[in-house]
Order: structure tokens, then sequence, then C-alpha cells
């Protein structure tokens, strides 16, 4: 991964295409228990650098043909798209969900010091759980 330093202080990835210097991976959790334990494992294993949990999110989703209400935690988990592929495996098996909500989004800009941390963080342990 390529990485450069902008003269505003920000990483961008020196490539044009989809390849990003981080990623933020969102995913919903049905509960505090369940949102704490994904998240201490994904940090624990190197796969995310960092993961906030939003309490309280109301969600209004479709499930099985009908409008589905409830309340979820929300998890912010910032890592790298060389962690993803391993990251999106362990949230599936660690998430009570038949379809756990799994979306990347790409971090086109940001702190320097905190991406090169955030890469540093994650990317250590990448030879440990290959």
């Amino acid at each position: 991964m390529n990485l450069c330093r902008t003269s505003e202080g920000i990483f961008l990835n020196s490539q044009s295409g989809a390849d990003h210097p981080a990623i933020l991976v969102l995913c919903s959790c049905p509960d505090e228990s369940v949102a704490i334990d994904i998240a201490r494992v994904l940090v624990k294993e190197g796969l995310a650098a960092c993961v906030n949990r939003l309490a309280g999110v109301a969600s209004i989703y479709q499930w099985q043909g009908r409008v589905c209400e409830g309340f979820e935690q929300l998890l912010m988990i910032k890592t790298t798209p060389t962690r993803y592929e391993a990251l999106e495996m362990r949230l599936k098996a660690l998430h009570p969900y038949e379809i756990p909500e799994i979306i990347a989004v790409p971090v086109v800009a940001g702190s320097s010091q905190y991406l090169a941390w955030l890469v540093a963080a994650t990317d250590a342990n990448t030879a440990d759980s290959v």
C-alpha cells in the first residue's frame, strides 16, 4: 500500500482506484454485550486498530418480508484494506445475526499521524493471523 503525505498533512493513496490507506467498517449489533465482545476480539486480534461503539442506534429495516424496528449498537471499526477479508470472516463467526451488517467505507484522507498508527496497529499483526 502506497501512502503519501500532502501539503495539508494527510495521507492519501498515491495510486488511483479503490485502494485506500484505511477503511471504516460499520457493523450493527443487537446489544451492548455483543458489541463489546466483538470490539474487544477485533482489537485484540489486530484486525482493527480501534472500534468505537455507538449505543442507542434506532434501526428500521426490512427482514423476511416485514418492516422491523429496534435499538442496536453500531460499531465503527477502523482497519486497513489488507485486513478487511480476515475482519469480515471474524465478524461473521462472532456475530449472532444470520446476516450481519458489514459495510466498508474507504477513508480517502485523514491525519497522517493517525493513519500511520492505524496501519502499524493492524498490519503488524498480518503475519500472525495468516
